[in-house]
């Protein structure tokens, strides 16, 4: 598996704009859409930079994952566009840590991404325990298997919900969470299958959204 890393960029741009952003305002970009600055490559699959998105790319014809990882301070929420170029699975790592010198996941839930229709897209799935959490069955058609995808995904605490193309897929609390630290990472399955593409991919501090919103609360409702 490859997983891109990433240091954890709004903490210090909170901390340099002490000014309250409008909600929108306040996702901080992880990919500068030129090149994988920041981004740790972790397997043998071909990730790389084209035309303003990151392609993952299966090449080798073992069943190992490949990821593009990038580690964080605290997790964000994540909001990101997919698209299937070919067959294969896919998803985006959260708390993830990995075997040292390896693709050997030791830790790390994902939200999935399959674009056959019936195969969970937005359900949770974690290394050690499989499947978590699936989508509703009605809300398995959700995905668009020839098009680009909405993703945003936050991870509070023990709390999982995922969002896909405007459609809540997924609010699930997590009984036992094996850890709160780790990166994300983009993952794709090798073997020969794994066509992705993403970009737009952003994140924002989820105390900081809260603590936003309730300065903003606080200026429109009116005094008694």
């Amino acid at each position: 598996m490859r997983l891109l890393l990433l240091p954890l960029l709004a903490a210090t741009l909170i901390a340099q704009n002490p000014k309250p952003k409008l909600p929108g305002e306040d996702w901080v970009p992880l990919f500068n859409g030129k090149d994988l600055t920041g981004w740790t490559k972790i397997g043998n699959e071909k990730w790389e930079v084209e035309n303003g998105t990151i392609h993952g790319l299966a090449i080798s014809k073992g069943l190992r994952l490949s990821a593009n990882r990038k580690r964080l301070q605290r997790l964000p929420h994540v909001a990101l566009r997919f698209k299937c170029e070919g067959d294969g699975n896919s998803g985006v790592f959260f708390h993830v840590e990995f075997k040292p010198g390896t693709p050997d996941v030791t830790q790390g839930p994902q939200f999935e991404i399959d674009c056959a229709i019936g195969k969970h897209t937005a359900g949770i799935y974690d290394v050690g325990r499989q499947w978590l959490v699936w989508p509703a069955p009605e809300n398995e058609t959700v995905i668009r298997p020839d098009d680009w995808n909405e993703y945003l995904l936050k991870v509070e605490g023990n709390r999982y919900v995922a969002r896909l193309n405007g459609v809540q897929m997924v609010d699930y609390t997590d009984p036992k969470p094996f850890g709160v630290d780790g990166g994300i990472a983009l993952q794709l399955h090798s073997g020969g299958h794994g066509n992705m593409r993403f970009k737009d991919i952003e994140i924002r501090d989820p105390i900081q959204a809260r603590l936003t919103s309730r300065r903003l609360r606080s200026v429109t409702e009116p005094r008694p």
